[in-house]
């Protein structure tokens, strides 16, 4: 009798449903680290899922490979409902080496998954990593679940036929890994597989490298069994509309340029290259189609000089830089207050002083805004709150520069300018219109005279025949802009100057309060500490707590109902990314007694550090 043969049922895969996760990719530079959480944010936007990302560079220029200077990360958390930050702690960690492991692992959740590159586990690489003995032999990782994974070799094998050398090879490993997290939890590959035809269309040998090591990854993830299961996150509820995914340095561009189309004036961006602003100089060249003009200057002092030659021959001008850029510009930032010129001046803040930390994230450059010139200088000081905000701000930057006749400040810094998120990209028709002002009767022009709702001067430009005039850095005399010496004309015209930026204070809208209007705890933040705050705030109030935030983006001047707001609360608490600045000038401005939350780090807040701050402050402790 034969026997009929049985089937046997194919594999099935566990699959589990999460509201979010955290992901942190770490490795070399040279390792593909914000390549592979770039591809992986694309992935997840396409997934429908919202999301906030943090890219993590050396501070040191070309570190030495394998070492911890050098180690670079990324790290995104995405979720089925609105996410805010990064996220404080990873769920996942890739270590592309024993110094990605050493940096990151201590930042893991307990319990959480641990996958490492087995193959970078030499004597030397550990040597450099400061470990005495493989932790991936000892019980040195026993809190997490550890997956050691033969990437390299897995890579080669996958890459056999190709024609590449090793090294080519090998930089292919990234998309192996890339393709096992995309099983993992269950992203879709072909955005990553469209950006890498188009990335190499003129060298397809390479295409087909990174696609074959995406899909090996993905397929031996799912065979080889060893995760168990994977996850799914659904897609998140959004507001109907056209979305990308943005960083913060490219939402400025774009935020600068559609205030050149909305406005019809023809955009100017002098600047000099510096980290972290350069994207945004990078960005705007590519828009030529609008023509916008970019002029990469020989150092910072010429391109703030090119930038108010910009503003009096009638362009939007504009110029980018960071905290030493600013200290650069500074004397000319003066002569476009003196001058009265519309300039808008990107500071997106790094951590200082001096060189200080090119690559990582602070908020020490508010006082410099604000005060950070010889003589009696105010300018209107703005900040973004978001990577996708920061196209709203720089928009309205240009707006209020070319309405009042100044120039603005617009304050981001590293971890938006780098940071991404979904962002839905605003139909013109919810733009805020504005243009030039039109010059008054000749009859009526005086170069220094001033309209009634706003003090700005009149914006002549050259060629318009019979508006001629004077400008320059000493003082003019109020109406006719002759240099005047007089001391009862200096008052007056300081006095000028500082009441048109107060005046700004009509276009600022009542303050948004997330909470109760009085209560026990108000937040007050600035520029990237939004998303933190506003999380920990929500988890606050979830606990039954009397806490609110507030989020300043219009620094200079202030709400006119903030004093009102501040009064409503037993305690001020201010999280700052410095020793404590706004908070200074909340104290000097309100007379209240406001509290910080400092950090100093080169890094964003975590919520958890809020929370505990928030605790400090309740029981006494700060």
């Amino acid at each position: 009798m034969t026997e009929t043969p049985t089937q046997v049922p194919p594999k099935t895969q566990t699959i589990e449903e999460v509201e979010s996760a955290v992901i942190r990719f770490a490795g070399d530079s040279g390792d593909g680290i914000q390549l592979t959480g770039t591809q992986f944010s694309t992935a997840t936007a396409f997934a429908g899922n919202d999301l906030a990302t943090f890219p993590d560079y050396p501070a040191e220029i070309r570190a030495p490979a394998g070492t911890l200077a050098g180690v670079s990360g990324f790290q995104i958390q995405f979720s089925s409902h609105e996410v805010l930050t990064p996220g404080d702690a990873p769920d996942v960690l890739v270590a592309m080496n024993p110094a990605a492991l050493k940096t990151n692992a201590k930042n893991v959740k307990k319990g959480g998954l641990i996958v490492v590159n087995k193959d970078a586990f030499n004597s030397a690489n550990l040597k450099k990593a400061g470990y005495e003995a493989s932790p991936l032999e000892d019980a040195s990782l026993s809190d997490w679940r550890v997956i050691p994974v033969e990437l390299t070799r897995l890579t080669r094998q996958a890459l056999e036929g190709l024609g590449l050398s090793p090294t080519e090879t090998e930089r292919c490993k990234n998309f192996f890994a890339l393709g096992m997290m995309y099983w993992l939890y269950d992203r879709p590959l072909d955005a990553t597989r469209r950006w890498i035809e188009t990335k190499f269309a003129k060298k397809p040998k390479f295409a087909e490298a990174n696609k074959r090591a995406l899909d090996a990854g993905h397929v031996y993830a799912e065979t080889a069994e060893l995760f168990g299961c994977h996850y799914r996150v659904r897609r998140a509820p959004i507001k109907p509309g056209v979305y990308r995914n943005v960083t913060g340095n490219e939402a400025t561009a774009l935020g600068l340029v559609a205030a050149s189309a909305v406005s019809g004036l023809p955009l100017w961006l002098g600047s000099y290259p510096i980290t972290p602003a350069s994207e945004i100089l990078h960005e705007i060249s590519k828009h030529k189609n609008f023509g916008v003009k970019t002029f990469q200057a020989e150092d910072e002092i010429a391109a703030m000089g090119s930038a108010i030659g910009a503003a009096f021959v009638g362009m939007l001008a504009t110029t980018t830089t960071s905290g030493p850029g600013v200290a650069l510009k500074s004397e000319a930032i003066g002569l476009a207050v003196m001058t009265e010129l519309p300039v808008v001046v990107v500071n997106v803040q790094r951590g200082g002083p001096s060189t200080g930390l090119p690559t990582k994230t602070e908020q020490a450059d508010l006082l410099q805004a604000l005060y950070g010139r010889n003589g009696e200088c105010p300018v209107p000081v703005l900040a973004a709150a978001t990577p996708g905000d920061c196209f709203k701000m720089a928009y309205e930057a240009c707006r209020l520069a070319v309405k009042y006749m100044t120039p603005v400040f617009l304050l981001t810094d590293g971890y938006l300018a780098n940071g991404s998120e979904p962002w839905r990209v605003p139909p013109t028709s919810e733009l805020e219109k504005f243009a030039a002002p039109a010059l008054p009767p000749l009859a009526e022009f005086q170069p220094y005279k001033r309209d009634p709702e706003t003090l700005a001067r009149p914006w002549a430009t050259p060629g318009a025949k019979g508006y001629e005039h004077r400008i320059g850095g000493i003082e003019k005399a109020d109406v006719t802009g002759n240099v005047s010496y007089d001391p009862d004309n200096h008052e007056r015209m300081v006095r000028l100057r500082a009441a048109k930026v107060a005046k700004i204070a009509q276009d600022i809208p009542p303050t948004e309060v997330l909470g109760a209007r009085t209560g026990d705890v108000l937040l007050v933040g600035w520029g990237g500490t939004y998303g933190a705050i506003t999380a920990a705030v929500q988890e606050m109030q979830k606990a039954g707590r009397k806490v609110s935030a507030v989020h300043l983006r219009h620094l200079n001047p202030l709400p006119p109902d903030l004093g009102e707001i501040l009064a409503g609360f037993k305690h001020v608490v201010v999280p700052e990314l410095n020793m404590g600045q706004l908070l200074k000038v909340l104290r000097a401005k309100y007379l209240v007694p406001a509290k910080g939350i400092n950090k100093i780090k080169g890094r964003p807040f975590m919520v958890s550090e809020i929370v505990a701050g928030v605790d400090a402050v309740l029981k006494g402790g700060n």
